[in-house]
């Protein structure tokens, strides 16, 4: 279903929210230009994800404008796409700010494949692997 973007002057977030734009679901793409496909919705898509923080409300104290933030999975809402006045259309979305896991001012490197197991459901992992023996 394609939903029609909602034209709007300005947005800006409220209290200390954070509205981020550019948190990557599709496919990727290498420098030398072989495409990753998707990995949302398969076991190893289950991962915190990166976005550009286009707006933080003004009780917002630990990210700004532009920073870089990682996000705990699932923890955003879906995304809706916002048409300025100028044209120019922004699919943005909200994350929950007790989320943020992580900042950074430059764009990070997210082309990796993940790995999946078995049919996709899971891996049973003895925990013994973990334990150090004495």
């Amino acid at each position: 279903m394609v939903i029609n973007p909602v034209k709007v002057k300005s947005i800006r977030a409220i209290h200390n929210d954070v509205i981020v734009e550019n948190m990557e679901f599709g496919e990727m793409k290498t420098a030398s230009g072989i495409v990753i496909r998707s990995d949302d919705g398969k076991n190893h898509g289950i991962k915190p994800r990166w976005g550009r923080v286009f707006a933080v409300g003004p009780e917002q104290k630990d990210v700004k404008v532009g920073d870089w933030i990682l996000v705990e999975h699932g923890r955003w809402t879906r995304k809706f796409p916002i048409e300025f006045e100028n044209g120019e259309v922004v699919e943005l979305q909200k994350v929950e700010t007790k989320s943020i896991i992580g900042w950074q001012e430059e764009e990070p490197n997210v082309n990796y494949i993940g790995t999946e197991y078995k049919d996709g459901a899971g891996y049973d992992i003895d925990p013994s692997v973990f334990m150090e023996r004495m």
